[in-house]
C-alpha cells in the first residue's frame, strides 16, 4: 500500500490541536425511547478517537446524529466551529465523511466508478456543462478520475479499478468504502466498525490504513468492538453505555475502569458478601441434616454395647433351626387348578376325554 495521495484540495488541513468536531449535549429520542442522552465529544486534528460500548449502547445512532442522517432532539454538532446543517449531503460538503456498519457499495458498478461517486461532491460543474459536455466539464471529469486512481493506489486496489465491486473480497470491499469516503476530501472521517468480519491479517492492514489516513491530516472517529484493535489504534477512547458517555480517556484509563469492565462482563460478586453467604448456607445445611436424620446420626456416633451388631444378627439367623411355619412359607405354592378343567383323581392328570 502506497501513501502518495495528494493532500485534500477542497478542505484545508486543520492546524495541529485544532478542534475539528465538537458535539455538545447530543440527545436523540425515538418517541419514548432515549437512544442517546446528553453526549459530549470532541475530536482534534491529527487525532484518532475511538467510540466503544456494548451492543445497543447507541454508538451508530450517535454517528447518525453527527452526519445529518438524524436530527438530534437536543444539542448541537459543530465542525471547525460551525454548526452543521441537519442534512447529510450538506454535512459531507462541509467536510465530514463516513462509512457504514453494513457495506453500502454500488455492487454493479466498477471499483473506479464507486470512488468517483464520492468525488462528485467536489465537482462544481453545472447542469448545462454536464449535458453539453463542455471542455470545463471534461477537464473536471479527468481530474476526478485521476484523483480516484490515486486513492485506489493508496488503498492498494489500483489493479482492480475495472472490476465490479461485488466481485471483490470482503476485506477489499471495506477498503473501497473507505476510499469512496476519502474521495470527498474530508477533514474528519467516521468509521463504523471498519474491521467487522475481517481476519487478523486484514485487521492489521486496516490498522495501517487508518494510521496512514491520520498522517494525511484527517482526523478519525472510529466505532469498533475489537478491543485489541481499538486500544492499539486510538489516542483517546470514549465509552457509551445505554446511550450515555460513561468515561473518556486513554487506553489504560478506560481498560482499568471498573465501570467499563462491569458494562461488558456484568457486575462482579462482592468479595465481602461471599464468606457470609457461604457460612449461612453451611449452617442451614447442618441444621437440616440434624433434623431429618437424628436416628442415623445417633446410631452411627454412639452404638449401644448391649445391642447385637448386624453381623451377629445375620449369623444367628443363619444357624437357627427352621420352624415349620417358616418352611411352609418358603415352600413353592402349587398352581391353582381351574374349576373348568376336569382332573383324574387317581393319576392327578387332566382327562383327555
Amino acid at each position: 500500500m502506497t501513501t502518495t495521495t495528494k493532500t485534500a484540495d477542497a478542505t484545508t488541513a486543520p492546524a495541529a490541536g485544532e478542534t475539528v468536531l465538537d458535539a455538545r449535549g447530543v440527545t436523540m429520542r425515538f418517541g419514548g425511547l432515549t437512544a442517546v442522552r446528553d453526549v459530549n465529544l470532541t475530536v482534534n486534528s491529527g487525532e484518532i478517537v475511538g467510540l466503544i460500548g456494548p451492543n445497543g449502547a447507541g454508538k451508530t445512532t450517535f454517528f447518525n446524529c453527527l452526519t445529518g442522517l438524524y436530527v438530534p432532539t437536543e444539542g448541537e454538532v459543530r465542525y471547525k466551529g460551525t454548526v452543521l446543517p441537519p442534512t447529510s449531503y450538506k454535512v459531507t460538503d462541509a467536510g465530514i465523511a463516513r462509512t457504514f456498519q453494513n457495506i453500502r457499495l454500488f455492487h454493479n458498478m466498477t471499483v473506479l466508478e464507486n470512488v468517483l461517486v464520492g468525488r462528485h461532491t467536489r465537482m462544481k460543474q453545472g447542469l448545462w456543462s454536464a449535458l453539453l459536455r463542455l471542455p470545463a466539464f471534461k477537464k473536471a471529469e479527468a481530474e476526478a478520475s485521476n484523483r480516484a486512481m490515486e486513492l485506489l493506489e493508496f488503498i492498494g486496489l489500483q489493479d482492480k479499478a475495472q472490476h465490479l465491486a461485488k466481485n471483490l473480497p470482503y476485506g477489499e470491499q471495506r477498503k473501497l468504502e473507505i476510499a469512496r469516503a476519502l474521495a470527498s476530501d474530508p477533514g474528519l472521517i467516521l468509521l463504523d466498525e471498519p474491521t467487522a468480519g475481517m481476519n487478523p491479517q486484514e485487521t492489521r492492514a486496516a490498522e495501517e490504513l487508518i494510521f496512514a489516513i491520520r498522517d494525511m491530516g484527517i482526523a478519525v472517529l472510529v466505532i469498533e468492538h475489537d478491543m485489541r484493535f481499538i486500544f492499539n489504534l486510538c489516542d483517546r477512547v470514549a465509552v457509551l453505555v445505554q446511550g450515555q458517555k460513561l468515561i473518556e480517556g486513554d487506553s489504560h484509563t478506560v481498560q482499568s475502569d471498573e465501570r467499563v469492565i462491569a458494562a461488558y462482563l456484568g457486575e462482579p460478586v462482592q468479595a465481602d458478601e461471599a464468606p457470609a453467604k457461604d457460612a449461612a448456607t453451611t449452617v442451614a445445611t447442618e441444621e437440616t441434616v440434624s433434623e431429618e436424620e437424628p436416628a442415623e446420626d445417633a446410631s452411627d456416633d454412639a452404638p449401644s454395647e448391649d445391642a447385637p451388631s448386624e453381623d451377629a444378627s445375620e449369623d444367628a439367623s443363619e444357624d437357627a433351626p427352621e420352624t415349620p411355619e417358616a418352611a411352609a412359607d418358603k415352600a413353592p405354592t402349587a398352581p391353582k387348578a381351574s374349576e373348568d378343567t376336569p382332573h383324574d383323581p387317581a393319576s392327578g392328570k387332566e382327562n383327555d376325554a
